[in-house]
C-alpha cells in the first residue's frame, strides 16, 4: 500500500515541499513543474524517492497494524464483542489512535525527504553554500549537526497533524465505503469504489491539516540552516510575515496527490490483505 501511494504520488508531493517552504519562488504547480524541469531534469520530481519510500512503508506498516490493535481497544471502551462491526465514527477513532505510534517511524524519514525534495531551493536561496544530494549524505549531515535526536525535528507538528488528520482519514474512508456499499458488505467492494473512497478519505485528511503540514515542512527543511523556532514560534511567523495563505502555499499539488495517491493505497491495502487471507485460509 506504501509502495502504491509513493509511486503514483511522490511527482506532486516534491512540488508540495517546495511550495510550502519557498511559496515566493513559485506562481502555481505548473510553474513549479516546468521550473524543476528546467533546472534537474525529470528526476527532480523524484527527489527523496527512497526515503518517501521507506517512510510510507514504514508508516502504513505500523498505521494499519496499530489499527487492527486500536479497534480492539474501541471495542472494549464502548464494550461490545471483538468481532463486533464498529461504526464509521469508531473506525475513525482508532484511527486516529494508530497514528500516534506510526508517528514515530515517519517522523525521521520524512525529515531526509524533506530536506531532499527543497535542496535546490535552499542553495538558490542562499541559505545553505553546499547541498546533500543523497540520502546516506543528509542522514550524515543530521547526526554530525545534531545527533540522533536530530531526526526528530518537527515531532510535534507531526504529532499535530497525523492524530486528527488520521480521524479524517479513516473516517473519510469507511463514510465513503459505507455510501457505496448502501447496505452491503463493505468487503464485496470492487476497485473502482475502493479508490474513490481511498481518494476521499486522503482529500479529508488534507484539507484538515494543511497548514500544520506546511509548518512541520518549513522546521524540517529550513532547520539546515540553524536552530528553527518551533512549532507555535514558526506559525506565528509565517502568518506574520507572510499572511495566512502562505499556510496554504501548495495545496493544489497536494490536493491532487491525496486523491491519486490514497486511492491507490487503499486500493493496494484491500486487494494484498484479501489474497493474504486467502493464503492463511488455504493452510
Amino acid at each position: 500500500g506504501g509502495t502504491a501511494c509513493v509511486v503514483t504520488g511522490q511527482p506532486f508531493d516534491t512540488a508540495k515541499v517546495k511550495m510550502q517552504t519557498f511559496p515566493n519562488m513559485y506562481k502555481g504547480l505548473i510553474d513549479c513543474f516546468v521550473k524543476t524541469y528546467k533546472q534537474v531534469g525529470f528526476r527532480g520530481f523524484y527527489k527523496g524517492t527512497t526515503p518517501a519510500l521507506v517512510a510510507n512503508i514504514a508508516e502504513n506498516s505500523v498505521l494499519f497494524m496499530c489499527y487492527g490493535f486500536c479497534q480492539q481497544i474501541v471495542r472494549r471502551i464502548v464494550g461490545v464483542d471483538r468481532k463486533t462491526k464498529l461504526s464509521d465514527l469508531q473506525n475513525a477513532a482508532a484511527g486516529s489512535f494508530a497514528s500516534a505510534f506510526a508517528t514515530l517511524v515517519l517522523c525521521p524519514t520524512e525529515l531526509v525527504k524533506c530536506r531532499l525534495q527543497a535542496m535546490h531551493e535552499m542553495q538558490l536561496s542562499g541559505k545553505i553554500i553546499q547541498g546533500h544530494n543523497t540520502v546516506w549524505s543528509v542522514v550524515k549531515g543530521v547526526i554530525q549537526k545534531d545527533g540522533p535526536l536530530g531526526f526528530y525535528r518537527g515531532l510535534s507538528s507531526t504529532l499535530l497533524r497525523e492524530v486528527p488528520g488520521y480521524f479524517f482519514f479513516f473516517g473519510g474512508y469507511e463514510l465513503s465505503r459505507t455510501f457505496f456499499a448502501s447496505g452491503r458488505s463493505k468487503d464485496e467492494l470492487g476497485p473502482i469504489p475502493l479508490l474513490l473512497s481511498g481518494g476521499f478519505g486522503g482529500s479529508c485528511l488534507w484539507i484538515a491539516v494543511y497548514p500544520v503540514d506546511c509548518v512541520k515542512s518549513r522546521i524540517q527543511v529550513l532547520s539546515m540552516a540553524g536552530k528553527q523556532a518551533g512549532f507555535m514560534g514558526t506559525f506565528v511567523t509565517v502568518v506574520r510575515t507572510e499572511g495566512v495563505l502562505a499556510l496554504y502555499s501548495g495545496l493544489t499539488p497536494t490536493m491532487i496527490r491525496a486523491f491519486v495517491a490514497n486511492g491507490a493505497l487503499f486500493l493496494a491495502y484491500e486487494y494484498s490483505r484479501k489474497l493474504m487471507m486467502k493464503q492463511i485460509d488455504s493452510y
